[in-house]
């Protein structure tokens, strides 16, 4: 098991990764047609929503001890997993 830095580091890196593909996605949807360019902002809000609630997630983790720190671990999986899930269908669509 994880120590809970170990844990916030793996999440960090994984969040870092995402963001570089949520920018790549960005560019994507800049040069997509009008119509398509809707849909994919449509999604890409919905990503950024997902990013933004991990990153404060990130935030009550490093705060976060003892019984609480494992109460916040575990939104924090369920957020990942969705902005996990979200990403990857996302830029199946983009391609």
């Amino acid at each position: 098991m994880k120590t809970k830095d170990q844990y916030i580091e793996s999440l960090a890196a994984e969040l870092k990764q995402w963001s570089a593909q949520i920018d790549l996605l960005t560019a994507k949807t800049e040069n997509a047609a009008a119509q398509a360019k809707l849909k994919y902002a449509e999604e890409l809000e919905e990503l950024l929503a997902k990013q933004h609630e991990a990153t404060e997630k990130m935030n009550e983790l490093t705060e976060a001890s003892g019984n609480a720190w494992k109460t916040v671990k575990e939104s924090a999986d369920k957020i990942w997993d969705e902005l996990r899930v979200g990403l990857a269908d996302a830029a199946s669509k983009f391609k």
